[in-house]
Order: C-alpha cells, then structure tokens, then sequence
C-alpha cells in the first residue's frame, strides 16, 4: 500500500493467482488513505487464459474464490513454487495456503466470465501480448460471445501496438496494470482514467464508456 501511496496511484487492485485471500488485509490497511483497493482474482482457466475478476466488494471476490477452490486441484510444493502466505494488514503471517494455486481450473473462459459477471465483478483478459497465459497465445483469438470488459496489456507493449499485432484488440478497451509481483514493480505501469470520483462503479463506466467516463491513456515509466 505504501509503495502504491508513494507511485501517485489513486487505485490498485490485488490479483494473486486463484485467490482473493490477500485482498482483505490490503483493503484493511488502506482505510484512511485515499488509495482504492479493488479485490480481485487472476484466475487461470482450463485453456490456461488468466482471467482478471475485479470486485467491487471483498466478499464478492471471496465467493468467486469459493468456486475456484472447488474447481482447482493439486497442492503446492514449497521447494518449487515457495510458500503462499496469507497475511494480516499488519504484514504478519496468518496462514499458509497449500493448495496449487499456480495451476489451472476446470472453468472454460466463458465460464469463468460467466461467473464473474454473476457476482457483478469485471472480467478482464490478463496480458494480452505476452506469449505465456494470454488469451491470444493460448487460443489464437477471442472466442465469439466472450463478453470480457477489457484487455489488459503490459507496461513493455505499448496499446497501439497491441491494436495493431490483434485486430479484435480493436474491439475492447485496453487497460496496463504493472502486473507487480515484487513492489519495486509496483507503478512500473498504469492507466488513467477519466471519472467522477475514484471507484469501482466509475471505472467499469469508463471502461464502457459511459457518462463521460472513459480511459484516456496508458502510463509506461520506462516510456
């Protein structure tokens, strides 16, 4: 969070691999801040795609979490992947999460999308340029009737190229995250956006386009 206050970032979203457990303590540690924390979800689907599912509430994001757990199997091994530590917002450990929350659900793409938008969250394809776990790199396209509500693309590739190397990225708003997993990533790379205050209500209307709201740019700090 501090990190996050330091970058000049007015909202984040927290997306650990098939789970939402970390979001709370962040959200917690946030209050009387004015940064937004948004809990969310990176969820791998059976295509290996990564599915982002931001939620406008922490128990939205717990119930999308109930459903992936039923639908991941494996448990982690620490020697290969490290410890999955669920933490409090005091930055103290709580539990350890065994289960193998790097592999990939039973759940379609649609499906997962189907279950985000039943909790009233935002599905956005993850990393779209890249050549591991994007939806272009597993499937090849974007299915017909795959209603996402954005890509996102990575702070190294810039929206325009993305329009151009995929035709259907035309089709959707294009979001950056800095896809952080160290917090010297933290604000490597983000979107503005035009709205009325900052919230996750104003920001699915700007990725609608809707009542004057709207993406205005993305922000790369290598650029």
């Amino acid at each position: 969070m501090d990190r996050a206050l330091r970058q000049g970032l007015d909202a984040i979203s927290i997306c650990d691999h098939n789970s939402a457990r970390n979001a709370g303590a962040c959200i917690r540690a946030a209050r009387g801040s004015k940064l937004l924390v948004i809990p969310g979800l990176e969820i791998t689907t059976s295509e290996e795609v990564h599915i982002l599912g931001l939620f406008d509430n922490p128990e939205d994001a717990d119930s999308a979490q109930d459903e992936i757990y039923a639908r991941l199997y494996g448990l982690n091994d620490e020697n290969a992947i490290g410890v999955q530590a669920v933490v409090n917002e005091f930055d103290e450990v709580e539990d350890i999460d065994d289960r193998l929350l790097i592999g990939a659900t039973t759940l379609s793409s649609e499906r997962v999308i189907k279950l985000i938008h039943s909790l009233g969250g935002l599905a956005v394809a993850s990393h779209v340029d890249r050549s591991g776990f994007g939806i272009f790199s597993q499937l090849g396209f974007i299915p017909p009737g795959l209603e996402l509500d954005a890509l996102e693309v990575s702070p190294r590739t810039g929206f325009d190229e993305v329009r151009l190397k995929y035709r259907q990225a035309k089709g959707y708003p294009l979001i950056t995250s800095s896809d952080a997993h160290y917090l010297d990533d933290i604000g490597a790379g983000y979107t503005e956006a035009l709205l009325e205050k900052v919230s996750f209500e104003e920001i699915a209307l700007a990725l609608r386009g809707e009542s004057n709201r709207r993406i205005l740019r993305q922000v790369r700090k290598d650029s």
